[in-house]
This record gives structure tokens, C-alpha cells and sequence, in this order.
């Protein structure tokens, strides 16, 4: 709804106070869900994510063009299964965010995912923007996705990410209607969070995301605009490497959100190696799912859960106990010898 449509003058400086702190209000993190320790004692837990959209976006966009669907086309053929053999060697548990008609139009790589012990969330129907959507149509849209994904796969989604992170007004109130048991599409906090709904908690955790920790700001190139040049794979190695060291030091989360027809080229899965080597060289890491993320953060008490203090820091030197079966600690000691 426009500001004209709602009685509003479209000039936002001349709004009431009610009306830009409801904006603020409407959806807001709480508490932050950091425990003292991650399971099996870990200092840092690793979450890394693919959205597998692949041919949606230039089709949600009506194009026709080979060549656009091809960029596509490309993490399907070859950037998916690099992507697997990569985490398979590591031993690393991913989540793959794949829209419905990715999905259909590539079943054996959704069911790829799932048997090969990663997680399959909800991204969308085809790419589509809630933001220019109508509630009746974003809810109509988000449980055919819901569906698909479960007929194609057998196993129930319980988490989403919007396409393009996009939050409409709706888009909180749909996720809780279809029964999420999480987010991960806003960017309030580095950690886990509540999201907040006019000054309620709604249980719903939200694993925030960021362009920093995103593969795609550094590597996607609009070639008639000139906007967003190639960044060297490198510098954005060493980007990612710095999050990490902070976010073991702080005790946090790692969250990596990836795509296949990006990451899954050669000079850039050279860098999700060497990242991954990265991490194996820590002791007291526990890599998980999102939806395993979130399990461990919907749990944490009240009391340790403040909605701005950080995470206890963890000093290097310290032990860690050993893995709990059910929350499997899993650092890499010796990571594997092999090219992308």
C-alpha cells in the first residue's frame, strides 16, 4: 500500500510520530539467542548457505533470452555438484535455499541435497518480489513453494529465506500462518535473534544474513550498467576469513550465504576451500544446518539471552568437551588435498 493509498502524504518528514515508529515497530529483533557454549562446547558455530535459484530470476523477470537463463543454467550443471563434492570432502553440513521451479525444473538435485544429509528450506516460488505482492498472493505463492518443495523432496521444509531478502508487511505474518520454525532474510544482528512483531515476541528465530557475508555483491556484473565489477576471489577470501576470526572470538555465529551459479566457478571455489581449510585449523567448531542452528537458539534461556550483549569470548587455550552425538562438534584437523 502507498502512502497516498493510506491517507499518508508521501513526504516522510511529514509524518506523524505514530506513523514512522509503527514503520520502526512492525518487525524488530528481541533477544539475542546466543548460548554460553555451543553444543558439544564449541566456541563458534559455522552455518553456510546456498540459494540454489539458478534459471528463476531471469524467468521471474520474463526473460527469453538463452543466455541470461544460461548464467543459470550453469549452478544446476556444474556449480551445485562442485558445491557437493566440496562439503562432502569437508565433511561439512550446508543449508540449500532452492525456489520451487528451481526445484521442478532440477528434482534430482533438490533430492541430492536432503540425501546427502543437508538441509532444503523455502525460497520463493520463482524468485518473485513480496515487496510487489499483495498478501493474498505472497501467502498463495509461499505454500505452493512450501508444497513443491515436500512433494519433491518428502521431507517438510521448516525454514525460509525471501527472495532477495525481501520483507513485505505481509511477509512476517504468512511465515508464522505456514508454521517456520525460522528466517534467515534480515539483518539486525551478527547472532540469532527473536524476531519482534509491534513489541511481541513471536518465537520465530531469525538467523540474520548480510551483503558482506554474500557471494553475490562481490561477483554478479551487470554488463550494461557497469555496476558491480568483479571483485578478486582473493580479497573476498580474506573478507570472509576476518568474520570468521571475529565471530570465534566473540562466540558466536559464522553464516556464509552462497549461490552455485556464483561461488561454484573455478577461481572462487578455490577460495571456499581455503576458507573451509581456514576453519578446520580452529579448534571447537560445530558446523550445522540452519534449521540445527535454530533449534539450539530457540532453546536458549531468558536469562542468558540479552538482546544486545555479545557472546562470551572463549579463550584459545581453553578445552573443549567432547562432541554430544545429537550435536556432533566437527572440526577438519587434516582437510583433504584435491583442486575444485
Amino acid at each position: 500500500m502507498s502512502t497516498e493509498d493510506s491517507g499518508l502524504p508521501a513526504e516522510s518528514w511529514r509524518w506523524p510520530e505514530e506513523t514512522w515508529r509503527g514503520r520502526v515497530d512492525a518487525v524488530r529483533a528481541g533477544r539475542r539467542l546466543v548460548p554460553d557454549r555451543w553444543p558439544g562446547g564449541a566456541r563458534v558455530a559455522v552455518a553456510l548457505s546456498f540459494d540454489s535459484d539458478h534459471e528463476t530470476i531471469p524467468l521471474r523477470d520474463g526473460e527469453t533470452s538463452p543466455g541470461r537463463l544460461a548464467q543459470g543454467e550453469y549452478g544446476a550443471r556444474v556449480g551445485a555438484g562442485r558445491v557437493l563434492d566440496l562439503l562432502a570432502r569437508y565433511g561439512v553440513p550446508a543449508t540449500f535455499f532452492m525456489p520451487a521451479v528451481s526445484a521442478l525444473l532440477h528434482p534430482e538435485e533438490a533430492r541430492a541435497y536432503t540425501r546427502d544429509g543437508h538441509e532444503l528450506a523455502v525460497h520463493g516460488w520463482i524468485h518473485e518480489r513480496n515487496m510487489l505482492l499483495g498478501h493474498d498472493d505472497e501467502l498463495e505463492l509461499t505454500a505452493r513453494a512450501l508444497d513443491t518443495l515436500t512433494a519433491v523432496t518428502g521431507e517438510r521444509p521448516v525454514g525460509i529465506r525471501t527472495p532477495s531478502w525481501d520483507f513485505s508487511p505481509s511477509t512476517l505474518a504468512i511465515m508464522l500462518e505456514l508454521g517456520f520454525g525460522y528466517d534467515s532474510s534480515l539483518m539486525a544482528d551478527d547472532e540469532p535473534y527473536e524476531i519482534v512483531a509491534e513489541g511481541r515476541p513471536t518465537g520465530l528465530v531469525e538467523i540474520p544474513v548480510d551483503w558482506i557475508r554474500d557471494d553475490a555483491p562481490y561477483f554478479t556484473m551487470d554488463r550494461y550498467g557497469s555496476v558491480r565489477p568483479h571483485s578478486r576471489p582473493r580479497d573476498v577470501g580474506e573478507i570472509w576469513r576476518d568474520e570468521f576470526d571475529a565471530a570465534y572470538r566473540e562466540g558466536g555465529v559464522f553464516q556464509l550465504t552462497l549461490h552455485p551459479h556464483v561461488i561454484g566457478h573455478r577461481s572462487r571455489l578455490v577460495v571456499l576451500r581455503e576458507l573451509l581449510d581456514h576453519i578446520a585449523a580452529h579448534p571447537g567448531v560445530w558446523y550445522t544446518t540452519h534449521a540445527g542452528l535454530a533449534d539450539v537458539a530457540r532453546v536458549v534461556p531468558h536469562d542468558t539471552a540479552a538482546p544486545s550483549s555479545p557472546a562470551p569470548s572463549a579463550s584459545p587455550a581453553s578445552p573443549v568437551s567432547p562432541a554430544s552425538p545429537a550435536s556432533p562438534v566437527r572440526s577438519v584437523p587434516d582437510a583433504p588435498e584435491h583442486t575444485p
